[in-house]
């Protein structure tokens, strides 16, 4: 899987099952490891009343969400976005089962969210990782060396952003290269991953010309001479890689 869209969800309570509603959602698309600068975000008017711990939460008001599209008016965008995709949430059943409910209620045509695409809960990954510590957003934020000072509250989008970036240091091994520069010039990469622009260049490929291949040729036969024996080069066998 090459295409990744790394979701959040904010919504009125805790238990879709009881009526709860999303009213925001966020996701950020990475294709091979790297962010293609695609996004989607929506708040959404849910048609009843937040929760006080909820607002507490995330800071989302009826007033404010009263004039934001209703989840029916995004369903089909939302779904071409994540279609095909390997969809990347920190506990996952949250938030799929928020969003297989709002499908439910547009009707069993629109199926289910894994029905689209497959999916990747970080939580039991980042548990499997480091066992017997927390492993919340904010504390894999601090264990990876992820800037999430801009997360007073919670947002969809931010918190999808972040996770992205969570996600490719706890799955990449490398968290921070910085070549050729100090600690102090390089700090973005000193403290953890920097990202890189999407529409930097791509490496120049360089052929080998046909005079450089035959100095190299003469070079490997002189080492050949001077050891007495061939040596199992590269791509031989016998030849240790």
């Amino acid at each position: 899987m090459t295409r990744q869209v790394v979701l959040d969800t904010e919504t009125t309570g805790m238990e879709a099952e009881k009526g709860h509603r999303i009213i925001e959602v966020g996701a950020v698309e990475v294709d091979r490891r790297r962010y293609t600068g695609r996004q989607f975000h929506y708040y959404l008017n849910p048609d009843r009343e937040v929760d006080a711990g909820a607002y507490e939460v995330h800071g989302l008001g009826s007033d404010f969400l009263a004039d934001k599209p209703r989840f029916e008016e995004i369903a089909a965008e939302l779904l071409d976005f994540l279609r095909g995709a390997e969809l990347v949430i920190h506990n996952a059943p949250f938030d799929v089962g928020f969003l297989d409910a709002e499908f439910a209620r547009l009707g069993a045509e629109w199926g289910r969210v894994e029905d689209h695409c497959t999916i990747f809960d970080t939580l039991p990954y980042a548990r499997q990782r480091h066992p017997g510590q927390r492993n919340s957003l904010d504390a894999l934020c601090g264990r990876y060396g992820i800037d999430n000072s801009n997360r007073d509250l919670h947002g969809a989008l931010l918190d999808a952003e972040i996770l992205a970036d969570v996600y490719l240091a706890m799955t990449g091994g490398q968290t921070a290269l910085s070549l050729g520069e100090s600690a102090e010039e390089g700090s973005e990469a000193a403290g953890g991953i920097r990202r890189l622009p999407t529409d930097r260049p791509s490496l120049p490929t360089v052929a080998v010309s046909a005079e450089e291949r035959s100095a190299h040729a003469d070079r490997l036969a002189s080492l050949e001479g001077a050891a007495g024996s061939r040596p199992p080069w590269p791509g031989e066998e016998g030849a240790a890689g």
